[in-house]
């Protein structure tokens, strides 16, 4: 459905392949993750906040704070049917080989919900086999799941994060 109405936008002119920026937070990031691995050349740029990107390794480890209460959700994959259906579209095991537009994540390290190593692993992966020249940017703070509870915190990452989204969209000054 997302690649569907984005594929929309574009016919319709609404936007276009070298202006479209998505975003995704936690299970929205896992979203936007997998969009990525499956239609990359949509995209300008994607900006995936805390997200839920190696769901197959998360959700196999019952020692981590939420995953047996998530199975509920996201299905248990000590159950192969589960197992089969969750690595169908886990952004981590299914990177590919190909072109990704320019990208910005952000972890927290006190996340409770979203381990941060979840996005470190994801970025470094990608790193690694896609094939174009785009950045991979990735941001850890020390916050948790939320982002940081400062004061004026939450505008400087919502500042941050626009930033990067208006200088994609050719924005520069």
């Amino acid at each position: 459905d997302f690649i569907d109405c984005a594929k929309h936008l574009i016919e319709k002119q609404f936007t276009s392949k070298d202006r479209l920026i998505i975003t995704g937070a936690s299970a929205g990031g896992l979203l936007a993750g997998a969009v990525l691995n499956e239609r990359p050349d949509l995209f300008k740029a994607a900006v995936l906040e805390v997200p839920f990107l190696d769901v197959v390794n998360t959700m196999m480890d019952s020692t981590l704070s939420a995953t047996v209460s998530e199975y509920d959700e996201w299905g248990n994959p000590n159950n192969k049917e589960y197992f089969d259906y969750i690595k169908a579209y886990c952004p981590y095991q299914n990177i590919k080989t190909q072109d990704y537009p320019e990208i910005l994540v952000t972890a927290g390290f006190n996340d409770p919900r979203v381990n941060y190593w979840e996005p470190l692993k994801w970025v470094a992966k990608l790193r690694d086999m896609k094939t174009d020249k785009n950045q991979v940017l990735i941001r850890t703070s020390m916050s948790g799941h939320g982002g940081s509870s400062g004061r004026y915190d939450y505008y400087k990452e919502t500042a941050m994060k626009y930033a990067y989204m208006l200088y994609q969209a050719g924005i520069k000054e």
